[in-house]
C-alpha cells in the first residue's frame, strides 16, 4: 500500500562541511523513533570508518521516518543526507533532484561559507522550498542575529522564521520537524501513469548484489516487475522492494513521490548510473528524466604496490572498490621505476584520498601514489605516417614527440574563496603564484569573497592544504570546471645519473618550470642516500637541463693501511680507486628508496 501524496515530504539537508548535517539527521531519526536509544550511534547514516573519523559524508544516504505532527496526521518523511564536498557535487545534484525541499543548516558560530552557497544555489535551481536552520546556538561564540543577517544578505533568503537548534544537545528538533511538515510542499505524481523513477544512488551489498536507491516520480514499482534503464538500455527483473528506516524494511510496492530501494540481480554498480531513469519494460515512459550526465574523472594518478607480488591483490581490491563506487575508473599501467600498477581516475583530490585510504585500510595494501595529474588535450600536427589529430594525455610519460605538438590545452576551474579580511593578502599571493586570474573581489558580511580562475593542475597538488594553513583553517573553497584553455606547457623530466625517472616526470608551465625543477632536484638530493660514486640529479625540458644538483660520493680511505714509505704507492692506490669509481658510475645503478618517491611527489614549500 503506497502513501497518499499529501502526506509525503522529501527533503535533504544541505550545509558546509562540519556545520552539523549528519548530527541533525541523527537527532531527527532519534526523535521520530527510527532507532531505539540503544541502537543509536553518532553519524548513524555514515557507515564507513573514514566517514565517522573525519566527520565527512561520502555516500548520500536516505532514511524514511514516520512522524505524527501536531495536527494529528501521520506523515512519511524521506530524508536524504548528502555529501557536502565539491568532489561529489553531481551526486548531490541528483539527491536534490529527488526532493522538494531542503533544510539549510548554518553554524551559528561560523556563518555562511563557500559550500553553503554552492549547495543552496543548486537547491534553488531545483525550485526547492528552503528552510533555514541555525545550528549550534548553545556555543559561546554563537551569534544568531549576525548569521540571520548573513543568510539574508548573502543568500537572499528570509531568515526571520529560521529554526534555532542545537543538534548535539537536542534543542529545537521538534520545531525542525514541524517546519518540514508545514513549509516543505508534498510531491506530485500520478500512480496510473507509466513508471518513471530516478536512480539516485547505488551501492554494492555482498548479500543482495547492487542495491539501487530510487525516487518514483510516476507509476508504481513492485516486486516481480520487469524494469528498463533508459540511459543504459538494459532490462532487469525486480526481486526486492523496500525502504531504509535506517534498518532495511521490505515493502510490497513504492508509489509516486516515495523514495525507497530495489534490488534486481545486478552484479556491477557500473551498470546503474546515477541520474538514470527507470521505467517499466512493457509500458515504458515517453521520455527520460532530464539532467542525466556521465560522471567524468578529473584527477588522475598512478597507484603501485610497494611489493610487486601484491599486484594481483591490488587488482582484486580495486575491482571490489569499483563495485561500490562507479565514479572511479582504472586501467593497468607499467613504469620502469615502480613496476606494474594502475592508472586511476578520480572526481577530485578528496575522492583520491578516500580511495587510497580505503585500499590501505580495508585491504591492507602498501601503496605508492604518483603525483596527481589532470587530463591535457593535445593538438598534433601531421607526420609522415599519421594525419593531424587531437589526443588526450593522462600520463606525462606518454607525451608524443615535441615537434608534432601544435598546442597543449589544460583544464581550468573557477574557484570561489571566502576568507576573513586579515588573510586576504597572503591568499591573493597564493592564487597569483598559481597562475590565477582574478575575476572579482567583494566583501560579504565582514568577509572577503574572492573569485579566481585557476588552472586545475596547479590546484591538484597541495593548493587546498596551503589555503587552509595560510588562513589558519578559516578560508573555505569551492570550485567548478570551466573548460580547457591553451597554455605554454612543457614536459619536465627528472634524470638521476643520466637515466630519466618516468614516475617523476610532470607537465609544468614554462614560466614556473625552472623553480619547480630546482625544488625537485634539491629535494631529491636530500632524499637519495649517498653511493660510492658521484650522482648528478638533473631536471630537463627536452634536451635542455634547467637545474642540477650533485650527490657527493662516499669515499673509502684506501690509503689507510700505508704508513711512511714512498708516495707513489699511495698515488697508485688512489688512481686505482678513481678508475673504479668511473667504472662504477658508468655501470652502477642508483637505488631510489620508496620514501624518496613519495616525499618528492609532495610538492610545495613545507
Amino acid at each position: 500500500m503506497t502513501t497518499e501524496l499529501s502526506r509525503i515530504r522529501n527533503f535533504s539537508i544541505i550545509a558546509h562541511i562540519d556545520h552539523g548535517k549528519s548530527t541533525l539527521a541523527d537527532r531527527l531519526i532519534q526523535h521520530t523513533g527510527g532507532l531505539s536509544a540503544r541502537e543509536m550511534t553518532a553519524q548513524v547514516l555514515d557507515n564507513m570508518d573514514i566517514e565517522k573519523e573525519r566527520g565527512i559524508t561520502i555516500k548520500a544516504q536516505t532514511v524514511r521516518l514516520d512522524y505524527t505532527a501536531q495536527d494529528g496526521i501521520s506523515y512519511e518523511l524521506n530524508l536524504m543526507d548528502t555529501p557536502g564536498h565539491v568532489d561529489f557535487a553531481y551526486e548531490v545534484s541528483r539527491s536534490l533532484a529527488a526532493c522538494e525541499g531542503a533544510l539549510l543548516v548554518v553554524d551559528a558560530a561560523q556563518g555562511v561559507e563557500a559550500q553553503t552557497l554552492a549547495n543552496v544555489y543548486q537547491s534553488i535551481e531545483h525550485d526547492h522550498e528552503i528552510v533555514p536552520v541555525i545550528n549550534k546556538i548553545d556555543l559561546p561564540a554563537a551569534d544568531v542575529d549576525k548569521v540571520k543577517a548573513e543568510i539574508e544578505d548573502i543568500i537572499g533568503l528570509p531568515a526571520d522564521n529560521a529554526v534555532l537548534t542545537s543538534a548535539k544537545s537536542g534543542i529545537g528538533i521538534a520545531e525542525v520537524l514541524e517546519a518540514i511538515v508545514t513549509r516543505i510542499p508534498p510531491p506530485k505524481g500520478d500512480a496510473h501513469a507509466p513508471l518513471k523513477a530516478m536512480l539516485v544512488d547505488s551501492w554494492y551489498d555482498p548479500y543482495l548484489g547492487v542495491v539501487i536507491l530510487i525516487r518514483v516520480i510516476d507509476g508504481v514499482i513492485k516486486k516481480g516487475q520487469e524494469i528498463q534503464f533508459m540511459a543504459a538500455g538494459t532490462k532487469h527483473l525486480v526481486d526486492r522492494v523496500g525502504c531504509m528506516r535506517p534498518k532495511i524494511e521490505i515493502l510490497s510496492a513504492i508509489g509516486p513521490g516515495e523514495v525507497g530501494f530495489i534490488t534486481a540481480q545486478i552484479k556491477e554498480v557500473a551498470q546503474t548510473r546515477v541520474g538514470d531513469t527507470i521505467t517499466d519494460a512493457k509500458r515504458p515512459a515517453a521520455a527520460a528524466l532530464p539532467g542525466f550526465k556521465e560522471v567524468q574523472p578529473v584527477v588522475f594518478c598512478g597507484l603501485f604496490p610497494t611489493d610487486a607480488a601484491d599486484f594481483e591483490k591490488l587488482r582484486e581490491s580495486i575491482s571490489k572498490l569499483r563495485l561500490n563506487d562507479a565514479s572511479f575508473s582504472f586501467e593497468t599501467e607499467s613504469s620502469a621505476a615502480l613496476g606494474f600498477g594502475f592508472r586511476c581516475g578520480f572526481l577530485g583530490l578528496l575522492h583520491l584520498e578516500i580511495i587510497q585510504e580505503r585500499l590501505t585500510r580495508e585491504f591492507d595494501l602498501d601503496l605508492i601514489t604518483t603525483a596527481p595529474s589532470v587530463v591535457y588535450k593535445l593538438k598534433l600536427s601531421r607526420s609522415k605516417t599519421e594525419d593531424a589529430r587531437d589526443m588526450e594525455l593522462h600520463n606525462p610519460a606518454d607525451m608524443p614527440d615535441v615537434n608534432r605538438i601544435d598546442e597543449i590545452q589544460e583544464p581550468w576551474i573557477e574557484a570561489t574563496i571566502y576568507c576573513p579580511d586579515e588573510y586576504l593578502g597572503s591568499l591573493l599571493k597564493l592564487c597569483q603564484d598559481r597562475r590565477g586570474v582574478q575575476k572579482q573581489l567583494t566583501y560579504v558580511g565582514g568577509r572577503a569573497q574572492l573569485v579566481y580562475e585557476l588552472p586545475l593542475n596547479e590546484v591538484v597538488f597541495d593548493f587546498y592544504d596551503r589555503l587552509k594553513s595560510i588562513s589558519r583553517g578559516y578560508a573555505s573553497f569551492d570550485y567548478h570546471q570551466i573548460g580547457h584553455r591553451a597554455g605554454d606547457l612543457v614536459k619536465m623530466s627528472i634524470l638521476v645519473n643520466a637515466d630519466p625517472v618516468d614516475a617523476l616526470s610532470m607537465i609544468v608551465h614554462r614560466g614556473t618550470a625552472e623553480a619547480r625543477g630546482r625544488g625537485m632536484c634539491e629535494r631529491l638530493k636530500d632524499l637519495i642516500p649517498r653511493h660510492l660514486f658521484k650522482i648528478p640529479i638533473q631536471a630537463a625540458i627536452g634536451g635542455k637541463v634547467i637545474a642540477r644538483e650533485t650527490i657527493a660520493a662516499m669515499r673509502k680511505d684506501v690509503t689507510a693501511k700505508c704508513y711512511g714509505g714512498d708516495i707513489s704507492r699511495k698515488k697508485k692506490l688512489l688512481e686505482k680507486q678513481k678508475k673504479g669509481k668511473a667504472r662504477m658510475r658508468e655501470y652502477g645503478s642508483v637505488s631510489i628508496p620508496q620514501e624518496a618517491f613519495i616525499a618528492a611527489l609532495r610538492m610545495g614549500e613545507e
